[in-house]
């Protein structure tokens, strides 16, 4: 197995790049995060790469298809690019255990809180994972990346309630939030 050399800032889609509008499957209602270019331009001028993890249980639900994603992550991608910042990869996960649909329908390692899509995309693209950095807006995303042995964690403030599942996380109130503090450690 090919030497971790990289590092990386795994990021959740929904409440962290974007506002979280609920199950977002088109450019017009996808709002980006104050902040999210100048963070993401930060990341990368730092060293990272950056690798978007989301769950997407609404492919699972029926609410939107895996065509639509792609386009919508498309686009978003070239919003970056414009913005002089590389995703270099995006991980989703359609399944939901009870709530997906048909071939949806199932309890899968690459739905967060398991750790399977950072796994996946740390050995696809050499990260190491020690060194790397995740940044959520649920309980499930800070799981995720301590499962995947990640111990720089941030949670930003959102909607959902911090259970106190996990400990050994940094809340915060934004992506930029996030990286601000991140950097001021480092």
């Amino acid at each position: 197995m090919p030497e971790a050399v990289r590092k990386a800032f795994f990021l959740d889609r929904d409440g962290v790049i974007n506002i979280d509008h609920g199950y977002v499957c088109e450019p017009e209602s996808f709002e980006f995060a104050p902040g999210v270019f100048e963070a993401c331009k930060r990341i990368v001028d730092e060293g990272y790469v950056i690798i978007v993890v989301t769950n997407q249980a609404g492919i699972g639900r029926g609410y939107y298809t895996e065509e639509k994603f792609a386009a919508l992550t498309k686009w978003m991608c070239e919003q970056f690019s414009q913005h002089g910042v590389a995703i270099t990869d995006v991980r989703f996960c359609p399944h939901h255990a009870t709530h997906g649909q048909g071939e949806y329908l199932k309890d899968c390692d690459f739905r967060k809180p398991n750790p399977g899509m950072i796994n996946a995309a740390a050995t696809k693209h050499q990260i190491d994972l020690a060194s790397s950095v995740m940044i959520g807006d649920k309980m499930s995303d800070i799981q995720a990346g301590q499962s995947a042995g990640i111990q720089h964690l941030y949670l930003v403030d959102s909607n959902y309630e911090s259970d106190g599942v996990a400990s050994g996380y940094q809340r915060c109130a934004s992506l930029f939030d996030a990286v601000t503090q991140h950097f001021k450690g480092h």
